[in-house]
């Protein structure tokens, strides 16, 4: 399952999966509980393929911050719990994102991200790809 499909709803805790959009809002599916829930488009909610993290050059799209943890994890999840002190935290994601911005990229943004993770690898989404990534073009043989 890819990024698109996954949101997080402000108010609510964990990520939820797009089921269907409807014509108020849409229905989506908690992944932590498996319970549904439907959110109105007053709600605030943030698609996960359209995070992106400050660092001090450029933003860094939150799929490429997941795939640093995945390969810095060896594919397991944290090695820090996002309860963890902001010094801790902050440490950690130093590790992953060494450039990132300090300024802007706070402690409780750095918990959801690792809770996030945590939470994708439990539900076996470890596919942190774009579509746009796996489309490699090759040449075609009637050009010659």
């Amino acid at each position: 399952m890819a990024l698109d499909k996954i949101l997080s709803i402000a108010g609510k805790p964990g990520l939820y999966k797009l089921l269907t959009q409807t014509r108020s809002g849409f229905v989506g599916e908690s992944l932590l509980d498996g319970k549904r829930v439907t959110v109105g488009m007053r709600n605030n909610v943030s698609v996960l393929s359209e995070i992106a993290i400050y660092t001090l050059e450029e933003e860094v799209p939150l799929r490429d911050v997941f795939s640093k943890m995945l390969d810095k994890e060896n594919g397991k999840k944290t090695t820090i719990s996002h309860k963890a002190e902001k010094i801790a935290l902050e440490e950690y994601f130093f590790e992953v994102l060494p450039n990132y911005d300090e300024d802007r990229v706070y402690a409780s943004d750095i918990k959801k991200i690792i809770q996030w993770y945590n939470i994708l690898l439990d539900n076996k989404i470890t596919d942190f790809t774009t579509e746009k990534d796996e489309e490699v073009e090759t040449p075609s043989s009637e050009e010659e």
